[in-house]
């Protein structure tokens, strides 16, 4: 067992045994537990009980735990207290922003016992009376609620990627002769996936949709003509659209695009294309350059075809180096040298941009003024032991409430560059959020906007902006905007890549890696980079690595002559 299901267990515990009012500092042992285990370098299971027992903030009664998940599977004081909690305060519990304590009260007092009836209460003002609530946490919950009730069968595209290969071997599997590809908003790679469509080409669909009617592929199955629809063991819809062999890719080309994109390209083109050999073939009926599924969203990117001027999109391979990662400097996982070693071994890139919090981000152990400068005395020292590699020397500087960056000038210049990013204070309106992002792109010192939005996607809303501002005050600032590619934040929105290269402003496919493996995000970064129309010449850290050391020297020149 992996060290993040053991931390989830005893999170989940130490949630439950607060909510039922157990010993506090037995709870706080849990909790603080799962957090340390979480943070491990090392698999745990490969530990003995004595071993475990010696882990700094965990003791026997604890490591007696681990041995007993390790060995079953199971907990059985956590089965206890899940026997003793219905199912919808579990629910309630999930909701972020809503802890124990306050879900005690919502159940024991209130008598609420799922969402549901929570969203009544909230309806009702009833939450405002209570104890520890108000008018101010009623809303919050009630916005949460909101967003959760609009987010339900939805997933993220990194989340549906598993459900998808694991469908497509299977599918291929049963059929082998067939011509299987996904479509939808899948093959368009959406950063939320609401239905996985496949389309499935055989010499017999007939039989093909009596097979699949029968299987147990999916989960409550249904028929309806040509398309068999059913859903994922874990609830994601999937529709599997049959037909025959010599109408696959007319099929595929129209269950791929959006309404707009389909209509748009079929409106150019006078001639049936009932039995295309390839998509290709439709596309140039229409008088088009063959479109990648991911651009493949209204009319922008027709119209840009029309006259020979389609992106040439980027891909991984072109990705250099990576920027905006954390160590164990602050809430990382891996220390500097493994992240290194790992971009450079594993990833075979160039450079590391690393970019640890700063001091006002107390809970992930901001650097402050004194340890920045021996993380600086670190990075010299590897540095000078790598050859064609190279770390370059990066703060995530908060952006405080009034938009000014961490820390004093005379530090922020001894980084090579310096992320800005929001973490605090989220719920501005749009006006005093646009310009609070405004200073700090203003600041000579900030290199990268971080993040733009803060969004978490089916988790929270980012905050308003006036994009259209932001973007040309980067513009006017030569401030780069972040794509960041962790798969829940995607942030830039694909949506605003065009305004934004078309205003001149480069942008950073950043992975925010808090270990190596948070690397491998870069992928899902690249996807909406291509949603976005970006090519590599949009992308800095498609530079190379001479290429974006004079980037940064020639700003950083430009700051000491203002």
């Amino acid at each position: 067992m992996e060290n993040k299901p053991i931390a989830g267990q005893l999170k989940l515990l130490a949630k439950l045994m607060e909510l039922h009012g157990e010993n506090e500092f037995k709870t706080r042992s849990v909790a603080n537990a799962s957090f340390t285990i979480d943070k491990l370098p090392y698999k745990i299971a490969d530990k003995s009980f004595e071993e475990i027992t010696q882990i700094k903030g965990v003791g026997k009664s604890i490591a007696a735990y681990i041995k007993e998940l390790l060995e079953t599977g199971l907990l059985s004081d956590l089965q206890d207290l899940l026997k003793a909690t219905p199912d919808g305060v579990i629910e309630i519990m999930n909701i972020k922003g809503i802890g124990p304590k306050k879900v005690a009260v919502i159940w024991k007092q209130l008598g609420i016992e799922n969402t549901g009836e929570l969203y009544y209460a909230c309806n009702e003002n009833r939450l405002a009376e209570a104890k520890g609530f108000g008018l101010k946490t009623q809303d919050e919950i009630l916005k949460a609620l909101e967003f959760r009730m609009a987010s339900n069968g939805k997933f993220l595209y990194a989340q549906a990627q598993h459900e998808a290969k694991e469908l497509m071997v299977l599918l291929k599997g049963m059929f082998p002769g067939a011509l299987i590809e996904f479509a939808g908003d899948y093959r368009r790679c959406c950063e939320v996936i609401s239905e996985l469509v496949t389309v499935l080409g055989s010499r017999d669909a007939e039989l093909v949709i009596s097979s699949l009617s029968v299987s147990t592929i999916l989960n409550n199955i249904n028929v309806n003509n040509c398309e068999v629809s059913g859903e994922t063991a874990n609830g994601l819809l999937v529709t599997i659209v049959v037909t025959d062999k010599r109408f696959f890719y007319r099929d595929l080309f129209t269950y791929t695009g959006n309404d707009r994109h389909v209509e748009a390209v079929l409106s150019r083109i006078v001639d049936a294309i009932d039995q295309p050999d390839n998509e290709e073939f439709i596309y140039k009926k229409a008088s088009l350059p063959w479109m990648p599924p991911e651009l493949r969203e209204g009319t922008n990117f027709i119209n840009k075809a029309a006259v020979n001027f389609l992106p040439d999109l980027i891909d991984y391979s072109d990705l250099k180096g990576t920027l905006h990662n954390h160590s164990t400097w602050s809430d990382g996982i891996n220390t500097l040298e493994e992240m290194a070693l790992f971009c450079r071994n594993e990833l075979k890139l160039q450079y590391l941009g690393i970019c640890d919090h700063s001091k006002s981000a107390v809970y992930a152990k901001g650097l402050s003024i004194e340890r920045v400068l021996q993380q600086h005395d670190e990075i010299d020292q590897l540095n000078s032991t790598f050859k064609d590699f190279h770390i370059f020397k990066g703060i995530e500087s908060d952006i405080l409430g009034d938009g000014s960056l961490d820390y004093p000038n005379e530090i922020l210049e001894k980084f090579d560059f310096v992320v800005a990013s929001v973490h605090s204070n989220l719920k501005m309106d749009i006006d005093k959020a646009t310009k609070r992002i405004i200073k700090a792109v203003e600041n000579p010192y900030t290199t990268i906007l971080g993040h733009p939005t803060g969004r978490l996607l089916l988790g929270r809303e980012g905050y308003p902006l006036d994009f259209e501002k932001v973007i040309d005050a980067c513009a006017a600032n030569n401030v780069i905007i972040e794509i960041n590619a962790n798969p829940r934040r995607l942030d830039l929105d694909w949506r605003w890549c065009q305004y934004a290269i078309s205003k001149g402003v480069l942008l950073s496919i950043n992975p925010d890696a808090h270990r190596v493996e948070g690397f491998h995000d870069m992928h899902y970064g690249i996807l909406s980079a291509r949603k976005g129309g970006v090519t590599k010449e949009n992308c800095l850290n498609a530079l190379s690595l001479q290429q974006i050391r004079e980037k940064f020297e020639q700003r950083k020149a430009t700051i000491t002559t203002v």
